[in-house]
C-alpha cells in the first residue's frame, strides 16, 4: 500500500491551460482519496501525471520515498480507469477482464476466481460473452472498472468512475467499490465532479482548483469547515453574504451585512471593522411561518440574526426540498427540508430564516472579489 506524494507538480499545456499550478498532495498508504472540483480544475491531468501518461513540467512523484517521474507506466504497479474506457473490441467481458491476469502468467484457478468476483461486484455476470460493441455505455464502464480491479495493482487511479451509471447501480457501486478495494489493500485515488460521491466514498477529500489543491481533509471537515467561500459554496450549496465583524465574542461574532442587518455567525480572529463574507448551508438554516399578531396568538420573539421574507418558490428534490425566501434587500435566501415538510408551505407564504451561529463559517473578503471566487469555471 504505497504512499503517494506530489509535490509542486507544475504542467502547463499553452494558451492559458495551466493544469497544474504548483500542485501538492500527500495520499497515504491504503487510502480512499477522492478528489473533488470543476470541471477543467485539473482532476485528470493530476491521475496522469501520476500513471505516467503525462510527464509533468517540474515538481516530483514518489511512491514510498521513491521519485517514479523516470519509471516506466508498466513499472509503476499503477492503473488508471479513465474516461474512455479502452475496451479490446474483439474479447469478450469476461476475456477483457481476464487480460491482466493472463498477460501475468498467473494461476489458472485464482485467476478464474478473481475475474469472477470482479464481473460479479460490478453485476455483469449476465454479459461474460458479449463484446465491447453490444453493451450500453455504462455496461463497458463497468466491465473497465471489474478490469482495472483485476490488474493487481497497488494503486488504482479511477477517473469519474461512476458517470456513465443509472443512479440506483451507482449508489450501489459507491458502497461496493470502496469495500472491494479496502479488501485489496489498494492505495485509491478517485477523481469526481460529484460531492455526493465524494462525501459518501471517501476518506479524505481533497479539493482542487485552477491546478491547486486548496484544501484537504475528512469528509466532516471539509463540509463543515470550509477554508474558502468557493469550497464553501461548491461542497453543499451556501448561503453566501457580505458585510463587516461587528462584534466579537468568547462563543460567536457578530456580523454586520450589507442589508444593515446584523446576524450572529462562529467566533473569528477576523478584526472589528473588517469586511467579510459569511456562508451557511442551506441544509443548517431553519424556516417556521410568521402569524400575523392575535389577542390570543401573539407574535413570537424574533431571535437575534434572522431573515424574514416571502416563499418564491418550492423545489421538490426527491428526499428533500429547498425553500427559496425572498428576503427584501438581500435576495434570495434558502433553506433546506426533508420532503415530508412540502406541504407545510407554500409560494407566497411569510416566513422566518435563522440558523445556529456556530454553523455560520466567516472569510476575509478573496483578494480577487467574491464573484470571481465563486465561479466554477
Amino acid at each position: 500500500m504505497p504512499e503517494i506524494v506530489l509535490k509542486d507538480l507544475v504542467k502547463d499545456f499553452g494558451n492559458d491551460c495551466k493544469a497544474a499550478d504548483g500542485l501538492s498532495l500527500t495520499v497515504h498508504g491504503g487510502e480512499y482519496l477522492c478528489i473533488l472540483g470543476p470541471t477543467g480544475a485539473g482532476k485528470t491531468t493530476c491521475l496522469r501525471m501520476i500513471c505516467g501518461l503525462t510527464r509533468p513540467d517540474s515538481g516530483s512523484i514518489t511512491f514510498d520515498g521513491k521519485n517514479v517521474l523516470g519509471v516506466p507506466i508498466s513499472e509503476r504497479q499503477a492503473t488508471m480507469l479513465s474516461q474512455v474506457y479502452s475496451l479490446f473490441p474483439s474479447k469478450t467481458v469476461y476475456e477483457n477482464v481476464m487480460f491482466a491476469p493472463q498477460i501475468k502468467e498467473w494461476p489458472e484457478e485464482s485467476s478464474k476466481q478473481l475475474v469472477k468476483s470482479m464481473i460479479s461486484m460490478v453485476h455483469m455476470e449476465s454479459k461474460v460473452q458479449s463484446y465491447p460493441h453490444e453493451l450500453s455505455g455504462g455496461q463497458q464502464q463497468r466491465t473497465a472498472l471489474a478490469r482495472a480491479l483485476a490488474s493487481d495493482s497497488e494503486i488504482l487511479l479511477l477517473d469519474e468512475p461512476l458517470r456513465a451509471l443509472d443512479a440506483r447501480l451507482r449508489l450501489e457501486l459507491r458502497k461496493e467499490l470502496k469495500s472491494m478495494t479496502k479488501e485489496m489493500e489498494l492505495t485509491c485515488i478517485h477523481v469526481t465532479h460529484d460531492q455526493d460521491e465524494a462525501l459518501e466514498m471517501a476518506d479524505r477529500i481533497a479539493i482542487i482548483r485552477k491546478g491547486r489543491i486548496i484544501q484537504v481533509g475528512t469528509p466532516i471537515e471539509v463540509f463543515q469547515n470550509p477554508s474558502t467561500p468557493f469550497i464553501a459554496n461548491f461542497v453543499g450549496r451556501s448561503n453566501i453574504f457580505e458585510g463587516k465583524v461587528e462584534a466579537s465574542f468568547e462563543d460567536h461574532s457578530e456580523i454586520r451585512l450589507n442589508n444593515n442587518s446584523i446576524v450572529k455567525a462562529r467566533k473569528t480572529d477576523i478584526a472589528i471593522g473588517t469586511d467579510v463574507v459569511i456562508a451557511i448551508k442551506i441544509g443548517s438554516t431553519q424556516i417556521e411561518h410568521i402569524h400575523e399578531p392575535t389577542e390570543e396568538d401573539p407574535v413570537p420573539v424574533m431571535p437575534e440574526g434572522f431573515f424574514s421574507g416571502v416563499i418564491d418558490r418550492i423545489l421538490y428534490e426527491g428526499a428533500t426540498i429547498t425553500i427559496e425566501v425572498n428576503v427584501e434587500g438581500t435576495g434570495i435566501v434558502s433553506t433546506k427540508l426533508p420532503n415530508r415538510r412540502y406541504d407545510d408551505y407554500a409560494s407566497g407564504d411569510k416566513v422566518m430564516i435563522s440558523w445556529p451561529p456556530a454553523m455560520v463559517s466567516v472569510f476575509n473578503i478573496p483578494k480577487c472579489g467574491l464573484e470571481e471566487e465563486l465561479r466554477l469555471d
